[in-house]
This record gives structure tokens, sequence and C-alpha cells, in this order.
């Protein structure tokens, strides 16, 4: 089964479903089952500078008063899940660069332990995933020999989710068809996988859920 995450790295909702969904898949893989994920970039903000800042400020700047319910939200969620998601030390950065190494460790072998690193490096660690010296620490900490290649597939990557109708992350795209949207249960992840086992021969994207908690254009872009 050949399952697409579209997502971006600063986004919490992202994280999450991330860890949801890898946890039903080991569950699928358990069963005797096959799921060969691949890592899509989807940018929130991608004005937002390499430099970087921290994110409380960026996310008043935009939200406003309804940041604090915003932050105790993800947190409590990220928490039951088994995440140390840290607002108060995030670096909101572009992240461009960081989904051009995801794509670089895809060729070898490591998309999803890449990605898992860079979520971990910017919601618990602080750091500064637009940085390159952090990415390059992070890359080889996770086996990833860095090329510098892949922007152009990047941005064909990021244009392709465009003309998909993407608008929100995390979402899920199964065999191309079936799309899951947001930070589904795991049990909601399970369900979704045996389904798309059980079907073939349909080619439109087709919701097998109501969306879940995600992030879309206009809601937590930082």
């Amino acid at each position: 089964m050949k399952v697409e995450i579209f997502s971006d790295i600063v986004c919490p909702w992202c994280y999450i479903g991330h860890t949801r969904f890898a946890r039903a898949a080991e569950a699928f893989r358990a069963k005797g089952g096959v799921i060969d994920v691949t890592m899509r970039p989807y940018q929130l903000n991608p004005d937002a500078p390499a430099e970087g800042e921290p994110l409380i400020p960026a996310l008043e700047r935009k939200f406003g008063a309804n940041v604090p319910q915003m932050v105790t939200r993800v947190t409590a969620t990220g928490a039951e899940d088994g995440l140390d998601i840290r607002f108060d030390r995030a670096v909101s950065a572009n992240t461009f660069e960081a989904h051009r190494l995801v794509d670089v460790a895809a060729a070898q072998g490591l998309g999803e332990e890449m990605a898992g690193r860079l979520f971990r490096a910017h919601f618990t660690d602080g750091l500064n995933v637009g940085d390159p010296g952090v990415l390059a620490k992070l890359a080889a900490e996770t086996g990833v020999r860095d090329t510098g290649e892949g922007a152009g597939g990047v941005r064909e990557q990021i244009a392709r989710a465009a003309q998909l109708g993407i608008t929100g992350v995390p979402l899920f795209l199964f065999e191309g068809q079936f799309a899951v949207s947001g930070a589904q249960p795991v049990d909601t992840f399970r369900v979704a996988i045996d389904e798309v086992a059980a079907r073939t021969g349909q080619t439109p994207i087709t919701p097998l859920t109501p969306p879940g908690d995600g992030c879309d254009d206009g809601y937590c872009a930082v």
C-alpha cells in the first residue's frame, strides 16, 4: 500500500498525525501488511525567513488573544500521544530546506525517520529547522547524507499539492485515491488502512473520514 503524507514540519497537528499514523501503520505491518510511506512537502508559510524567530510572538501577531488557548490545547493533545510539544522553545522559520532534506533522506530510505527527527527538533528541542547548520547536524544524526539536491523536486511536489486542491495538513493520501485529513485517532487510521487494503479501482480522491484537527492556510501558519 502506498501512502503519501502531506505535512509541514512546523505544523503541530502534522506532528501528532504523523505519530498516530505511524502507530496504525505498525499495527498493519504486524499483521503482515506492507505500507510504503512517502513524505510530501507543504508550506504553511512559504514567506517565513530562514533565520527564524521565537514562535510565540509570531503566533500572537497572527492570532492575538487566541494563542494561549491554542497552545494549551495542542500541548495537551500532544502529551496524550507521548509528545513533548514546547511552544515556548519553538522557532518559527522557513521549512523549504527541511523539506528538501526529507526528500533527500527518502531517496536513502530514511524519509520517515528524517521527518520525525525534524518534528522533534522544532517542537521539543527548540532548534531552527531553517538553519543549514542545524539541518546538517540533524541529517548526520539520522544517518542521512545530504547531497544538496532536491530543491526542484520539492517545488514540483508543492505545486502538485496545490493541483490536488490540498489546503490543509496533515493529509494522508492512500494509493493516490483515498484521502484522510487531519490528525485522526490511531483507531481511525487503522480502519482507513484496512478499508483501503480492501478497495481498488477508484480514481478521484475520496474522503474516508470527516476532517480532523489540522492546519490550513488560514489557521496556524507560523
